[in-house]
């Protein structure tokens, strides 16, 4: 029905901002990312929007990207995720990181969003593991498919857990051993991780 809004942005909030177009001002609930991205009250902004139908309410969405905007409707595609917890997701991983931590299996980042628990995460990664491509956007296409190509059982995989043993997320460290020769021994492997991980702090 809405496709975009473009218009002066009025109120931006936690979880909401406000678009004035023609005289009106148009509610749309959004994530952190958008509210840090869109912009300035006053500004003039372009919002990628969602209309949520609900029996008791009709909700906007706006988002700043169509990848965010893209990332959303897959996230509202899984069981148990409506647009109040999607919104949640892609305020804490923008669409780059939740592809990755899709492609990488990490759920635990998944978890840090407001209101989604373990099982909602595991079933998120699940559902969207085919699907993730599509909300790989920019560089992260090529690091999702170094992630992908961590098999379990491998010495790469052995890897992974070493590091995320040290305290890195499964997705940072999956992305890093992906990306690596696969003749290298796991020792091999778990140093020069910890030095490319230690340089992108």
């Amino acid at each position: 029905m809405l496709y975009n809004l473009n218009g002066r942005l009025t109120v931006t909030d936690v979880n909401f901002i406000v678009v004035e177009c023609g005289g009106v001002g148009f509610k749309c609930f959004t994530t952190l990312n958008t509210v840090k991205e869109i912009g300035k009250v006053g500004d003039n902004v372009n919002v990628f929007t969602y209309l949520a139908v609900r029996e008791d309410a009709m909700d906007l969405y706006g988002f700043a990207s169509l990848a965010e905007l893209d990332a959303f409707k897959l996230l509202i595609t899984v069981s148990g995720i409506g647009p109040k917890a999607a919104a949640a997701i892609l305020s804490e991983l923008t669409p780059d990181k939740l592809a990755l931590c899709i492609a990488s299996g990490d759920a635990k980042s998944i978890t840090r969003a407001q209101g989604v628990g373990k099982k909602t995460a595991e079933r998120v990664v699940l559902e969207l593991k085919d699907k993730m491509g599509s909300i790989a956007v920019g560089s992260a296409s090529d690091v999702v498919s170094s992630a992908a190509s961590v098999s379990a059982g491998s010495d790469s995989a052995e890897a992974v857990e070493a590091l995320v043993a040290l305290g890195y997320s499964q997705s940072d460290a999956a992305v890093v051993v992906g990306s690596m020769d696969k003749s290298l021994s796991v020792d091999e492997m778990i140093r020069l991780g910890l030095k490319q991980l230690a340089k992108n702090l």
